[in-house]
């Protein structure tokens, strides 16, 4: 029989569980920490003291209280104190954000990626002049507590490995180590696939917070999703799972970089688009700018551009059709490209969900657009940097400051 868990690791789990709440959820009385995580006061003041010491939060009087009586202090987190970095690679562009505890944006960059092939030393040598920039400007007493990356791929759990990059012509790319090399910081960089991050974000920060169920589809060039069941990252046993721009809806249709065809990414995608709408790829127009002039020229009146929009839209519509139901979400949000895709064409969407799914399955679903737009797989790929120091927040501290 398996002994019950020790103090300690109650206490370890009680302190992450405190700072989860902290870091999602802003400033947080004491009262309302004992009342939303079922702990008693007492303890609620040895938690807070102990990260007070630490540094990770600070605790206020509140400005005003509107009761008798004295007021119970405020918790929250030292934003600016602590941090970690968190990356982007998408197929036409690299971003990295510096994020502080409680989600803020505290430093940012971005540039533009040619898709003329895939150099990962030249990616990584990006990544990491960004990391630098941004760690000169930091504060001397600030600590960096973990990174992050979102990678457009099939992305291997544990190590970073990029198994399949259909939109980037690669496979086995070692980003994970790549980039943990050469930014030389003492931790491991998490890297995980784009659209499971931007799912995780939008459920934590974006429109999903109050879903337990959401399916978050995600437009760049091709399509990827993140599902979200009963809270939790549907990740599959090797990490791989939620890749539903490869469910086939179309048997006889477009060839899709993954070798079938017919793909939801083959049918809806960029590519897709353009040559609905009868328009060539250039240097000038690509990617989401390409996407947002078809809509422009629809609302304009352009037929092609319509019909293009309302074609694209009945396969969108099948695939979602499938995911309600299989999965039963409670929200299904558009993100990237999906988002102008969806806004032009959510009738044609709405017309194949009544069609083709059971009608208890969509009954209490709701269909929205991303409320983090372009940054949701970089917020993403911070709350995934967070997790360590979320789940045991002394003892990453402590290392991080060792490295440091």
């Amino acid at each position: 029989m398996r002994a019950g868990p020790s103090q300690e690791e109650i206490r370890r789990h009680n302190l992450g569980t405190l700072l989860r709440y902290i870091h999602l959820h802003g400033p947080t009385s004491r009262t309302v920490l004992a009342d939303r995580l079922g702990l008693n006061r007492s303890t609620i003041m040895a938690l807070t003291a102990e990260l007070t010491g630490a540094g990770l939060v600070r605790e206020k009087l509140p400005s005003e209280t509107g009761r008798a009586g004295r007021p119970s202090l405020v918790v929250r987190p030292e934003s600016t104190r602590f941090y970690v970095l968190a990356f982007d690679v998408g197929v036409d562009r690299l971003a990295a954000a510096r994020v502080g505890l409680g989600g803020v944006i505290l430093d940012r960059r971005e540039a533009v990626r040619e898709r003329n092939g895939f150099d990962l030393d030249e990616v990584v040598a990006t990544l990491a002049g960004f990391a630098r920039q941004m760690l000169r400007k930091a504060d001397a007493d600030t600590v960096c507590v973990g990174a992050g990356a979102a990678f457009c791929g099939v992305v291997r759990r544990g190590d970073g490995l990029v198994r399949f990059g259909p939109n980037i012509g690669q496979t086995e790319v070692p980003f994970g180590a790549a980039l943990t090399r050469e930014l030389d910081l003492g931790m491991t960089v998490s890297v995980a696939n784009d659209a499971n991050l931007g799912a995780l974000a939008e459920h934590q920060r974006g429109i999903g917070t109050r879903c337990q169920d959401l399916i978050y589809l995600h437009g760049d060039v091709g399509i990827g999703g993140g599902i979200i069941v009963g809270g939790r990252l549907l990740g599959g046993e090797g990490g791989y799972g939620g890749e539903v721009g490869h469910m086939v809806v179309n048997p006889r249709g477009r060839a899709c970089g993954c070798g079938s065809a017919g793909c939801l990414e083959a049918e809806v995608g960029e590519r897709a688009l353009l040559s609905a709408a009868g328009r060539e790829m250039s240097e000038d127009l690509i990617g989401r700018d390409a996407i947002r002039a078809i809509v422009d020229a629809a609302e304009r009146g352009d037929v092609l551009a319509r019909d293009a929009l309302h074609r694209v839209g009945d396969w969108l519509g099948f695939g979602v059709s499938n995911l309600v139901n299989i999965f039963n979400p409670e929200m299904v949000i558009f993100g990237g490209i999906l988002r102008e895709i969806y806004l032009s064409s959510a009738a044609q969407v709405r017309s194949r969900l009544k069609t083709n799914t059971m009608a208890a399955a969509r009954e209490g679903l709701r269909l929205r657009t991303s409320d983090l737009g372009d940054d949701a797989t970089l917020v993403g790929a911070a709350e995934l940097a967070f997790t360590e120091v979320l789940t045991n927040p002394l003892e990453v501290l402590t290392r991080a400051v060792a490295a440091g």
